[in-house]
């Protein structure tokens, strides 16, 4: 059996590859995906398929929409997903994407810092699992090849 994966979180830190380089030195059956990683694409992509758009608030509506296409179905066909709340960013982005992951029935894991505990509460009940660190998400993957 292989599982696809979708990790949502922040694109700035190195966690993605961190669990990546894990779940292989483990051989765990896994295929990763997530959200566009290249932050300037991520911002132009409506520009580089509609053209130049009027103003700043135009070309934001319009690279979301074709972001929010690209995670819509990457979460989708994902079977299980990763959301990392860490502490240094702002998590939108991640809530977004935990949250149309409950929506879409798809299991869940959230790894956050106890301090984010209070603020992240209501996602966490509605998660299937919630942990502290990557590794114990490695764990938590990892067991369901056992």
């Amino acid at each position: 059996m292989r599982l696809t994966v979708y990790l949502a979180g922040e694109i700035h830190s190195a966690w993605r590859e961190e669990l990546k380089k894990k779940s292989l030195a483990l051989r765990l059956p896994v295929d990763f995906v997530g959200p566009m990683e290249d932050h300037e694409r991520s911002d132009s992509i409506g520009e580089e398929i509609l053209g130049k758009q009027p103003n700043a608030l135009a070309k934001d509506m319009t690279a979301s929409s074709f972001n929010n296409l690209r995670t819509g179905v990457l979460i989708h066909k994902a079977d299980l997903v990763i959301a990392f709340f860490g502490e240094q960013y702002k998590q939108w982005n991640t809530a977004m994407d935990a949250s149309s992951a409950i929506a879409a029935g798809k299991p869940l894991i959230i790894v956050r810092p106890e301090k984010l505990h209070h603020p992240l509460k209501e996602l966490s009940r509605k998660s299937s699992a919630t942990v502290e660190t990557v590794d114990q998400a490695l764990k938590a993957l990892s067991y369901i090849f056992e």
